[in-house]
């Protein structure tokens, strides 16, 4: 009898403590609900309840620091750098001149230049290569704006043309290998002495060379190199000339002395068919027992074919000296 005592006072004792533990953890729930309730009442979401207002002299004093800032902004440094961006953009967008049409104009430049007398000047040919030059820009602007015309260029291509031949000249003149000299005409007095001949090398910069240079416009002369162009430059023909005369007064015995001078006088460099790029002002100081052309006056047709960078006129003045 007292063991079942036990037991049933056990039971009471268990559901006691279960519902006194109960008891505890609604407690602490309500009290984790509570605080959770007065935190949002206290800091609520509203924007509009926790604005800071400032005062008239705090508003002033910022909007003074805003000028300030305002005033301080290197404005003109900005628009240069804005410029410069958008110059280099628009050159960026500028589509080279497809082949076939780079072709087709020096074709038609080299017929002009090939139409004049042959002792035409330099003015001469200049004027020739600039009334081409109007003409097809005439043309060029007609088809953009819809006509029909007969012309050598198509319609697609105007645009192309007119950019080549207006904005975009002097790179394309320069890349073709357009060079034609500047010829010096001395209109106040002519203090040549009578019978002497006129030397086309006066055009070139710098000194006058002597005529023992024999010097030769738009040459190149084949030899071996006994000093190379690429690391040996002279600021003018004249001393290129020099250059060569000099090392064949100095050779020593069985040393091969120079006989043949070639200069790049083209700031933009001169065309060869080799594999290096050829500067302005390079001097080949070269030798050969039968001095040999490489080129004359205008690379030809095929070879411009066969070789498409080359430009149309030789670039390369030479000379063929006697030692």
């Amino acid at each position: 009898m007292a063991r079942g005592e036990w037991g049933y006072s056990g039971r009471c004792s268990y559901k006691r403590t279960t519902l006194i533990v109960c008891s505890i953890n609604i407690v602490v729930a309500l009290y984790v609900l509570r605080t959770l309730y007065t935190s949002l009442y206290m800091y609520p979401f509203s924007d509009a309840q926790t604005t800071f207002k400032y005062t008239t002299n705090q508003i002033r004093k910022m909007e003074e620091s805003n000028q300030i800032r305002k005033a301080s902004e290197p404005t003109e440094l900005i628009e240069l750098v804005k410029r410069l961006k958008t110059k280099f953009t628009s050159e960026e967008r500028v589509v080279e001149l497809p082949p076939h049409l780079k072709q087709k104009l020096m074709r038609e430049i080299l017929d002009r230049l090939r139409s004049l007398n042959a002792g035409a000047n330099a003015t001469q040919q200049r004027e020739a290569v600039e009334s081409w030059r109007k003409k097809k820009l005439k043309e060029a602007k007609k088809l953009i704006r819809g006509k029909t015309l007969n012309s050598t260029i198509l319609p697609e291509e105007a645009g192309a043309v007119v950019r080549a031949l207006r904005s975009d000249w002097d790179e394309f003149s320069d890349e073709i290998g357009l060079w034609i000299p500047v010829e010096i005409i001395n209109k106040e007095h002519n203090d040549k002495p009578e019978g002497e001949e006129d030397y086309d090398i006066e055009i070139l910069p710098g000194r006058k060379l002597p005529p023992e240079c024999h010097a030769e416009l738009h040459t190149d002369y084949d030899g071996l190199a006994i000093k190379w162009g690429l690391t040996h430059h002279k600021e003018s023909a004249y001393d290129c000339c020099m250059a060569c005369l000099d090392q064949a007064k100095r050779a020593k015995p069985g040393e091969k002395k120079c006989n043949i001078w070639v200069y790049c006088p083209s700031e933009t460099g001169c065309y060869s068919p080799d594999i290096y790029q050829h500067k302005n002002q390079e001097c080949w100081l070269k030798y050969s027992e039968t001095p040999k052309l490489n080129f004359k006056d205008r690379y030809s047709e095929s070879y411009r074919d066969a070789h498409p960078n080359a430009p149309v006129i030789v670039p390369w003045v030479s000379g063929v000296v006697s030692t």
